[in-house]
């Protein structure tokens, strides 16, 4: 990847990314990291990376990852920067195939307390659902070996691939690897991938799209962002909704936590459901809490938690007949009104 390369990609990433030689000296750093750690993103081109990053064990992590090809990372790092404010950050490094570091910084955003940790919960959980996730595909796997129908071997072959995206997700948390693993994203396929997810439930429910087809791709994790939507379908579906509209716009000028958005893409989720109830309203996305007596209370928490990961955010409005959850997912720069 060369400098034009790293432009092309992570200039309109709300992630901080920067680029470096061999020699750990610094060829090129995003605006998103530049605003982050407030330096001058020209200035810092061809200084030692030491000057970019204040910390030795930083240093270590970089050097470590030049000698590696896998992917290095620390967790929960505060970073100081020149105006004297810290941010809380997750840090992963990976030498590319040219020789050169990426260094990748995904500032943390605040979560609210919790008696449970969402983390430590999303860990148990991950571990207790890999040994049913590796039945279900042992079973799809038997099943599309031995049924003639064609149709029936794509539904079979549907589970298998749901089974292996959930236990890496699973494999994931397990390993603390939380970084989102970012690239080119269409979100209307991933809508569409849900789409087909939902219509091979027993009970689906009807389907509409509403989309802006000029909006382009953004950069993130297309398995958790699949994930994302997936539990706020199948929150809708099992609260009673019968319709969902999926709908796509770009809209200017929004903030998503402490920062404003240039411009954004929204992923509206619409459904003809109930509602959330009034006494859940203001702990909606909190671990744990469920208007169901079934329900895990997981969905919406971990839903909320991959949106502040790619710099989103993700947004209830519920009125008589018509529940919509927004995800708001940064298209280009974001900056500090």
């Amino acid at each position: 990847m060369n400098d034009t390369a790293a432009r092309t990609w992570a200039e309109p990433l709300a992630t901080g990314v920067a680029l470096a030689d061999a020699r750990l000296r610094l060829l090129w750093v995003n605006p998103a990291l530049a605003e982050l750690l407030d330096i001058g993103p020209r200035s810092a081109v061809g200084q030692s990376l030491a000057v970019l990053l204040h910390r030795p064990e930083w240093m270590a992590l970089a050097e470590r990852a030049l000698q590696e090809p896998s992917p290095h990372q620390l967790r929960g790092i505060d970073v100081p920067s020149s105006r004297g404010s810290t941010s809380r950050v997750d840090v992963a490094m990976q030498c590319l195939a040219s020789g050169e570091l990426l260094l990748e910084v995904h500032a943390l955003a605040p979560v609210a307390t919790s008696d449970t940790p969402l983390s430590a919960t999303l860990r148990g959980f991950a571990h207790e659902v890999k040994n049913p996730l590796a039945g279900l595909r042992g079973a799809a796997q038997l099943l599309q070996r031995r049924v003639d129908d064609e149709q029936l071997r794509n539904l079979a072959g549907l589970v298998i691939a749901e089974a292996d995206r959930l236990a890496a997700l699973a494999n994931r948390l397990l390993r603390h690897d939380g970084a989102a693993r970012l690239g080119p994203v269409n979100i209307h396929e991933q809508l569409e991938r849900l789409g087909e997810l939902l219509q091979a439930e027993p009970s689906p429910p009807t389907l509409r799209h509403d989309y802006d087809p000029s909006l382009p791709d953004i950069y993130g994790d297309a398995d958790r962002l699949l994930q994302l939507l997936l539990n706020l379908a199948r929150n809708a579906i099992e609260a009673g909704a019968r319709m969902l509209t999926f709908r796509t716009r770009a809209e200017a000028a929004v903030r998503l936590g402490e920062r404003m958005a240039r411009m954004v893409l929204r992923v509206d989720v619409i459904d003809d459901g109930p509602g959330v109830p009034e006494h859940l309203r203001d702990t909606l996305f909190e671990p744990l809490v469920s208007g169901r007596a079934d329900g895990s209370g997981l969905g919406l928490a971990l839903a909320r938690e991959i949106a502040r990961e790619h710099g989103g955010e993700l947004r209830y409005l519920g009125r008589p007949g018509e529940t919509t959850f927004s995800l708001y997912l940064p298209m280009g720069r974001t900056h500090d009104d």
